[in-house]
């Protein structure tokens, strides 16, 4: 991933932010320090780059905590107190594809659009699950690493909570383990170069997408790729400065902030948590 940068002041007002894979509604969801961003985020426009609501974890137990609803709210005030707001569906929301064209509370969704910097440059803006099938594996590996995956992060979870204790700041387990595994690091470059290839085509200078929980910016044959992240496990987000300058920030790395205020309204504990028979 690329260094992350210092936390913009308070008073600077950025052009762009670009967010994707909270997966709200998902055990997983970082929601503290996703909030915690979006209450001090002032820009122009802000960009939710896929996977917004996770409706496949939804559909197999109800999970919607006070933060994740906060989130939600603190969204919808950004867009009526005058940021711009795009939504991109990704595959774990993606039944909200069927509303591509709409605006609805001030939101526009969108299944992909072309996003001009500051700086003249134009990007390709999709989620990511297009790329899939150029890194395609079997379905048995697919399904064996979805369970892995979703062990590791319960795992990170008490690993965290440990950390939390013991005063350190955020770190990622499920991040860790997949930049040990060889496969895991050949899957990502195939996908990084599927989405370099696809903004070539469309005769684009880069692309911006979430969908691999991994942020990065890098240049790939003269092509700008630019992953904003998650917030599951990274706590990243992709910005544009007033100049055009592309930039991720890591929140949860943020200097002095091992552990996170538990704000006026907002719990971390789930308001509600119920076995869903799908």
């Amino acid at each position: 991933m690329s260094p992350a940068m210092s936390p913009p002041a308070a008073s600077e007002r950025l052009r762009t932010v670009f967010i994707s894979d909270l997966h709200l509604g998902f055990r997983g969801c970082q929601a503290a320090y996703l909030l915690d961003f979006l209450t001090q985020l002032k820009t122009d426009q802000l960009v939710l780059v896929g996977d917004i609501i996770d409706l496949w974890s939804l559909k197999r137990s109800l999970y919607w905590p006070i933060a994740h609803q906060a989130v939600v709210k603190q969204v919808l005030k950004l867009a009526r107190e005058g940021t711009k707001v795009i939504y991109v569906p990704g595959n774990h929301d993606e039944e909200c594809r069927e509303l591509c064209g709409a605006q609805l509370a001030d939101i526009e969704i969108r299944r992909d659009y072309i996003h001009e910097t500051a700086d003249g440059r134009r990007f390709l803006v999709l989620h990511g699950d297009d790329f899939d099938a150029a890194v395609t594996f079997s379905a048995a590996l697919k399904c064996l690493g979805e369970w892995l995956y979703d062990g590791m992060l319960l795992l990170g979870r008490g690993v965290a909570a440990l950390r939390r204790r013991l005063g350190f700041g955020y770190w990622s387990l499920a991040s860790w383990v997949k930049q040990q595994v060889p496969d895991a690091r050949r899957y990502i470059d195939r996908f990084e170069r599927a989405a370099a290839h696809a903004a070539r085509k469309h005769g684009l200078d880069g692309v911006i997408c979430g969908h691999i929980h991994r942020p990065g910016i890098r240049d790939i044959e003269g092509i700008r790729y630019c992953n904003d992240g998650d917030w599951v496990e990274h706590c990243t987000a992709l910005i544009e400065d007033r100049g055009g300058a592309l930039t991720l920030i890591e929140w949860a790395a943020r200097a002095g902030m091992p552990t996170l205020p538990v704000r006026a309204g907002v719990s971390p504990e789930p308001a509600a948590e119920l076995d869903s028979a799908a």
